[in-house]
């Protein structure tokens, strides 16, 4: 591969293959430590950082099973295959239990595990990167797990889900069944008290999951999502969902990150309702839309929001949202134009106003 020059541990007892896979690698620009005993190939790499591991399975001192569970122990992240001669399905079984990515058996083609090794390598490094939020970031979770069927279901558009504005996706209290993924549009959560009064909870666009948190957790909803703008919704059944989630370490490392910035986004307007003032409450909403959406046309950083529903982003009675915005185009820091559209006219001092 071009770029950075890997380093793999080979772990193989026997001489002469070895030393073919050692130099045949190293021709290919690989940095490879050789050890002929998985006690010594353990010290390697307790001793030293490497991006890949090759591991016999039969080996003195220690196989390549119990190197393989004390290599997890110290980075469950990294790369790693099995070369062996044993081909029983349970010894192969065995090695993907161990968080093998490849069982490869002997007699192999060099070649072939060149090309292994490589397209092992590209996908840790993308998935040390961070992941486009639209369907080719979904697209490479699912190829990570190695997860065809929603592949093919994505593919061929049959679990995507077209809903008009205002349409109920979920309702507090219902089972979850799917996880939800938006291909176009937007999508608010919400709750309501006694009194019928809402609280929007949870803003969501193009490339964010929904419905995570109760399929996660294996209990009803405790909000209702309905949609803001017509939306397209890939569905992704529970089973789908869990077989994808569980599938490997690294691709649940890498969908954690994904649905955290969400959850860090949620806390922090929820602990904005509870305790900043209203002039501060309102500027986060406007702002929090404003960086989601990022909405800009020929007269400035622009909104469409209803009144009802930006009270109900902020937590502030409608009639004191009004106010508050009327105060802000007083002071020039917005404009109201078009039904009720709101223009940023200064985005700095509005920024300024919550920092």
């Amino acid at each position: 591969m071009e770029g950075k020059k890997y380093k793999i541990l080979l772990c193989e007892d026997d001489t002469n293959l070895g030393m073919v896979l050692k130099n045949y690698l190293e021709l290919n620009d690989y940095d490879v430590i050789l050890e002929r005993d998985g006690r010594l190939g353990l010290a390697a790499f307790q001793r030293e950082k490497f991006d890949i591991c090759l591991l016999d399975v039969m080996m003195p001192n220690m196989d390549g099973f119990t190197l393989a569970e004390e290599i997890r122990d110290i980075d469950p992240d990294i790369p790693l295959f099995f070369l062996s001669a044993k081909t029983m399905k349970e010894d192969i079984i065995q090695g993907y239990k161990l968080g093998a990515d490849d069982y490869i058996t002997k007699p192999f083609d060099t070649t072939g595990l060149l090309n292994a090794i490589e397209s092992r390598l590209r996908k840790a490094e993308q998935l040390k990167e961070a992941l486009p939020a639209n369907l080719n970031g979904l697209h490479f979770l699912m190829n990570a797990a190695k997860n065809n069927e929603i592949q093919e279901s994505m593919s061929d558009g049959r679990n995507i889900h077209h809903y008009i504005k205002k349409q109920d996706i979920y309702l507090e209290g219902q089972l979850p069944t799917s996880l939800y993924y938006i291909v176009k549009g937007k999508v608010r959560t919400y709750k309501r008290n006694e009194a019928g009064k809402e609280l929007v909870i949870g803003l969501y666009d193009e490339g964010d999951f929904l419905g995570y948190t109760a399929l996660l957790e294996q209990r009803p909803y405790k909000e209702n999502a309905d949609v803001w703008e017509d939306v397209a919704l890939l569905t992704i059944p529970q089973k789908d969902f869990e077989a994808l989630f569980f599938s490997d370490p690294r691709v649940m490392h890498k969908f954690v990150q994904l649905l955290s910035a969400h959850v860090t986004e949620k806390e922090e307007q929820l602990l904005g309702i509870a305790y900043n003032s209203l002039r501060k409450k309102v500027a986060t909403a406007i702002l929090s839309l404003y960086k989601k959406y990022n909405a800009f046309d020929n007269e400035g950083y622009s909104i469409d929001i209803s009144r009802d529903n930006l009270a109900a982003l902020t937590g502030v009675a409608k009639e004191s949202l009004i106010r508050t915005l009327g105060d802000f185009r007083d002071e020039h820091l917005i404009e109201i134009k078009k039904e009720g559209q709101i223009f940023i006219t200064d985005l700095k001092r509005l920024d300024c106003m919550i920092n």
